[in-house]
Parts: C-alpha cells; structure tokens; sequence
C-alpha cells in the first residue's frame, strides 16, 4: 500500500488499509515510535504493545469509514481530527471521534505518529 503524499490523505490512506485486514499494512501507516489509544484510557507505545492494539481493531469485523474534519499542516507536521466508525451492514460496532498527529517522512510520504482515536470526544477529560 501507498502511503499518502499529501497530509490530508492520510485518514483515507488509514481506512483503505485497516480495511485489507493486514496487520503488516495497518502498521506501514504508523511510525511505530509514537503514541496509539486504541481504548480510551490505554495510551501505549513500542511497538509489541503498538501491534497488539492495532490487532484489537483488526478483531472489530466490519468496514472502516473515517471522516475527515480537518488537517491541519505545517512543515513536516499535520494534526487531522476525524470522525470514524468501523461497521457491519447497518449495524455500528464502534464509531468515535479522534486526533491525529501526522509526520512527513524523508521520502515525503506521511506517517500517524500519534492516534488517538478517542482524542475529541467529550466525555474524555483531560486524557
């Protein structure tokens, strides 16, 4: 899979590839080094812990759609707030709204350093 050229691509560069169901294609969209919350509450790091959240939305059968709300990009930075759910037919298995911090790779291609796919919901707090 392609990685997006452009920063805005980059939620529909993520559903494409959390939709071929390849652990080894989700994670090409992601610098691994960085921050994922897969669960609110649960920021984790490194990459066991990075694969092994990435797996646990792989395990949620159904179609990813993200919404972009906005992406934001300045140099070899973006933030992108998104609206995304994953579902079944008509039936909603999860469906949040998330916080994106993108990096511009040396090849120019974008990369997710941060996701927190439960970054803009309200009843979050702080976190």
């Amino acid at each position: 899979m392609k990685l997006p050229v452009n920063a805005h691509e980059a939620h529909r560069s993520l559903a494409a590839a959390y939709n071929t169901g390849d652990l080894k294609t989700v994670l090409s969209m992601y610098d691994t080094n960085g921050i994922i919350v897969a669960e609110p509450g649960n920021p984790v790091s490194g990459r066991e812990k990075f694969e092994a959240a990435v797996k646990g939305i792989l395990g949620i059968k159904g179609v990813m759609e993200i919404k972009t709300v906005y992406c934001l990009e300045s140099g070899d930075v973006a933030v992108g707030r998104s609206e995304w759910s994953i579902k079944d037919g008509n039936e909603t298995k999860v469906a949040a709204k998330g916080v994106e911090l993108l990096k511009r790779q040396p090849d120019g291609t974008w990369k997710v350093l941060i996701d927190h796919a439960f970054g803009a919901e309200g009843s979050l707090g702080t976190e």
